[in-house]
């Protein structure tokens, strides 16, 4: 286990010393004028939302870059008292869960494609082992990207990316303390110093002691970060950041459909499917590492060179309830095993996978700079990346152990399998070299037009639970993408982009012939034209109407001994419409909101019972509203309101049954005052007002499907000192 530790203590002791090493190296330091001081704090509190460190597009405004994107602050996080990266879906109506459990690392969807773990999460730009419960304390703002990315991430699946942007440096020190009305104890400590005019530190650190609304589902987490930035020289600068976190909770299984056609009725949402007193909390163990050279060589030349190294260790622990196999209603084979029975039984399996490895590792060299060409403008960003990741993981023991009802009062209780997990091997070794280009060429002061793409060469091996060569997969692609941009108005752009993008295929489930067996690579184009409006210091309008196509994998059912087998046949396309309302309404009033319409279809598959509907998981129609109001006639009082909505969902591949739309409601309060020189601030949000019962998640994992209940009424409170 003290593995887990040595790549964070060994980047804290480096940051540690950097300070020292900087002393010697700039002995006129102290000799700089206040003048130099100041204009070094203001670049690190530069506005969060001016630029985008991730896009299809190269870095840029959000104004000029053509792709729908949303930024979350750290004031919304913060005013919302966001956790989990569920919570945080349900601040944009393009993101929905995709299977995300209570107490295990979750996945979300963005426009009905669930993220690629491996590529779909990134830490200041660069990539981030998604099986991870990712931390929100060291996070200044977070970037959704929507859409394809196959500049910024290559081979990943074609819903976008999740940029998380780290706290720099600055003079702060804040303690914030919580509670819920589960009694879960939280405290956050975030302290930020210029050591030197030239160098500059900011740690955070967290301890979360988690009531779950789910009986057993107590938890605990620890988090520590530490970012550094040295001013190397009025032209360079060196940016790092490091964080561990280390969790343990009780994983609370999901729900399944009754026979494969119903939904679970009466669902007590307190109530943890398959527990057993023999059950250990999963714990998961995290470390991401970033670090960021620029070089100005002059007013229109930069070089980047970054690195980072990601790491997540998974001890999997779960009494997990699955199935209804060795139930007597599925016995004789007239009910799929793998749902629950019409009756509400359901299997429980002992299910233990400790020292689950996953890790990334990623370097990356950019030089950007403008150059003119007569009338032409161009900006280029021209650079090569090396992304690597490693799956090592232990023989899973897997055994059934006894069969359950959703409805039981009492659970029964079995004994554990008396197997023990086998020795690590090495599951997944996978490469990509990638060149990228883009071009952002300027024609007056109206039009702009961008062209590059990313070459990318992707060599990955995969292996047996014995560690034996099971397949390998080489391709080399070239993924273009272009747009045109039309500023309209000093205020109004208007776009319209055209991107391909390739990801791996999907792993066959266990139920069909296949069972096991990876798909080739899938290609997937996307078309989107947008319009965005931003006026400085007030409201930011965006609209984006977008088509998103790839082969459709899924279990066509045949003729085989197991009755299915796993394809990738015809299309399966993603049409939609997105909204988004950003910032200052009026005085004392901000406002987050976003509306999104998506048709998700399977054409041609050769299965017509799958075609025609909307997709699994996938609602019709989505809608997230906040509000954030300063009131006029009390200091320092603001109340805060949100509304989220989703129409029903599909749960079955056939589209015959529906998780019901929903409607759910919250309210806050925030409170600011002084006490003595300090200000104080206190946080009070009461999530699920009118304690709405909904399935907020049908999703799939491994092959199967899922229903999550949304969490009944919950109060949080927290206040921030700051010191």
């Amino acid at each position: 286990m003290n593995r887990c530790y040595r790549p964070a203590l060994l980047t804290v002791a480096l940051c540690a010393a950097l300070p020292l090493y900087a002393r010697d190296a700039a002995p006129d330091a102290a000799e700089r004028s206040p003048t130099d001081l100041a204009a070094v704090r203001v670049q690190a509190r530069q506005p969060v939302a001016d630029t985008v460190q991730t896009s299809s597009f190269g870095s840029g405004d959000w104004k000029d870059t053509p792709a729908s994107l949303t930024v979350l602050d750290r004031m919304l996080l913060d005013s919302r008292q966001v956790r989990t990266l569920s919570e945080l879906a349900s601040n944009d109506a393009s993101l929905g869960d995709s299977y995300a459990p209570v107490g295990y690392y979750q996945n979300i969807a963005i426009r009905g494609f669930p993220l690629d773990t491996g590529t779909g999460y990134r830490f200041n730009g660069l990539s981030s082992t998604g099986e991870q419960r990712l931390a929100l304390e060291n996070i200044q703002q977070v970037e959704i990207l929507k859409g394809e990315a196959g500049l910024a991430a290559g081979v990943m699946a074609p819903g976008g990316i999740i940029n998380y942007v780290g706290k720099r440096p600055a003079e702060v020190r804040t303690v914030t303390l919580g509670t819920d009305s589960e009694g879960s104890r939280y405290a956050a400590l975030d302290a930020g110093h210029w050591l030197t005019p030239r160098v500059g530190v900011r740690v955070n650190a967290a301890w979360d002691g988690s009531e779950s609304y789910i009986e057993h589902a107590e938890g605990r987490r620890n988090f520590y970060s530490l970012a550094t930035d040295w001013l190397i020289s009025d032209r360079s600068k060196l940016e790092v950041d490091a964080n561990y976190q280390t969790s343990a909770q009780r994983s609370a299984s999901g729900y399944q459909l009754l026979g494969a056609r119903t939904l679970p009725r009466g669902v007590d949402r307190e109530h943890m499917l398959g527990y057993q007193p023999w059950q250990r909390p999963v714990g998961i163990d995290s470390t991401n590492i970033t670090a960021l050279h620029t070089y100005q060589f002059n007013a229109q030349w930069q070089s980047r060179v970054s690195a980072g190294y990601s790491r997540s260790v998974i001890d999997d622990n779960v009494a997990f309830a699955y199935g209804c196999y060795y139930a007597a209603q599925c016995a004789d084979g007239s009910v799929p095993g793998n749902y629950f029975a019409p009756d509400g039984d359901y299997d429980v399996y002992d299910y233990r996978s400790p020292d689950d490895t996953r890790r990334n590792l990623e370097a990356r060299a950019e030089l950007r700079g403008r150059i003119d060409t007569g009338r032409v403008g161009h900006d280029l960003s021209i650079g090569a990346d090396r992304f690597e990741r490693t799956i090592d993981k232990r023989r899973n023991v897997n055994e059934y152990v006894g069969t359950a009802n959703i409805g039981d009062a009492q659970m029964p209780v079995f004994a554990p399998s008396p197997l023990q997990p086998g020795p690590s091997v090495r599951r997944l070794d996978s490469a990509q070299t990638a060149l990228f280009a883009m071009d952002r060429m300027q024609f007056g002061e109206d039009w702009q037009w961008l062209a590059g793409g990313r070459f990318v060469r992707l060599d990955e091996r995969a292996f047996d639970k014995r560690g034996a060569p099971e397949r390998r997969s080489r391709l080399s692609r070239f993924l273009p993408q272009t747009a045109l941009i039309w500023n309209a108005t000093d205020e109004v752009n208007v776009y319209a982009s055209y991107v391909r993008g390739i990801s791996l295929g999907q792993e066959a489930p266990f139920w069909t012939s296949n069972d096991g067996a990876f798909l080739a690579p899938v290609l997937s184009r996307q078309t989107e034209v947008g319009v965005k409006y931003a006026a400085a210091d007030a409201l930011t309008l965006g609209a984006a109407v977008f088509r998103t196509s790839q082969p459709f994998q899924y279990a066509r059912p045949d003729a085989s001994d197991a009755g299915y087998t796993f394809v990738a046949e015809g299309q399966q396309t993603h049409t939609g419409l997105e909204l988004t309302a950003n910032g200052r309404l009026a005085e004392g009033l901000v406002l987050t909101a976003s509306v999104s319409a998506l048709q998700a279809r399977a054409r041609s598959t050769g299965t017509a019972l799958y075609e025609g509907h909307q997709l699994v998981n996938v609602p019709k129609l989505r809608a997230s509203v906040h509000a954030d109001y300063a009131l006029p006639f009390a200091t320092g009082l603001a109340v805060t309101g949100g509304w989220r909505y989703a129409s029903a969902n599909a749960a079955t591949v056939d589209g015959s049954v529906r998780a019901p739309a929903y409607h759910v409601v919250d309210l806050g309060l925030r409170f600011k005052h002084a006490l003595g020189e300090h200000p104080v601030t206190w946080n009070l949000s009461v999530d699920n007002v009118f304690d709405r019962f909904y399935w907020r998640d049908t999703g799939s994992s491994a092959g199967d499907y899922y229903l999550f209940a949304g969490a009944p009424r919950q109060a949080r409170l927290s206040v921030t000192f700051a010191l």
